[in-house]
């Protein structure tokens, strides 16, 4: 019996690799929109201007603080109360970039605040105006301090890609709950998926694995 359910998965596995594409679609998305915009607020978070400073932070709290299936819910199910029409991949983009944003956000803030303050003092003194301070001085020192981390978070939001199976989008866990339901052996169809999801993600630990040692011995030049 194990032996016709491993050739009838088989038989499907292409089903498997679309399903690793739109996973692939959906975390890439989520993961660019997420790192533009985590980056913008990650660099008003550092500055302290209390215009900026309290919403991000409320912003950020709730995000790290609830559970990301309760915002994709949100996301799907309540913004079209708001006359905020998507359909479930949209939806799922959505969701990702909101939770990424709030994630790298942080990890951007605390990269900048991490550089030395004789670091602005000196890049002020030389009469550099704020943006050119941050984007000459500030931030490629800061890059340091967030590349490991912020890869690693690529790697949980690849993961976190998941959830959106529950709004009906068919990426890899939602090929596997559909794959039970023809192949009754959850251990056989659910390994296959994991494996599919260490295939995406171990690059990128690897990546994330070898920035850390290298920055930590100063090997790599920004």
């Amino acid at each position: 019996m194990i032996a016709y359910y491993f050739q009838r998965l088989i038989e499907i596995f292409p089903f498997f690799l679309k399903g690793l594409w739109m996973t692939v679609i959906v975390s890439c998305l989520g993961l660019i929109f997420g790192t533009i915009f985590g980056f913008i607020m990650g660099v008003l978070r550092s500055q302290k201007i209390r215009l900026f400073n309290w919403p991000i932070g409320i912003f950020v709290s709730v995000i790290r603080g609830t559970p990301f299936v309760v915002q994709i819910f949100i996301v799907f199910f309540i913004f079209p109360e708001w006359g905020i029409q998507l359909n479930a991949i949209s939806a799922a983009v959505l969701a990702l970039t909101i939770l990424g944003t709030a994630f790298i956000c942080e990890i951007v803030a605390g990269g900048i605040k991490a550089v030395p303050k004789g670091q602005w003092e000196a890049s002020a003194s030389s009469g550099l105006s704020i943006v050119k301070q941050l984007r000459l001085v500030i931030i490629p020192q800061a890059l340091r301090t967030i590349l490991p981390p912020l890869v690693g978070q690529y790697v949980l939001l690849i993961k976190d890609s998941s959830v959106v199976s529950v709004i009906g989008v068919v990426e890899l866990t939602r090929v596997g709950w559909l794959t039970v339901v023809r192949i009754p052996e959850g251990l056989m169809v659910f390994s296959l998926v994991g494996i599919l999801y260490f295939v995406i993600s171990y690059p990128l630990i690897r990546l994330s694995n070898g920035l850390e040692k290298k920055l930590s011995v100063g090997q790599i030049s920004l």
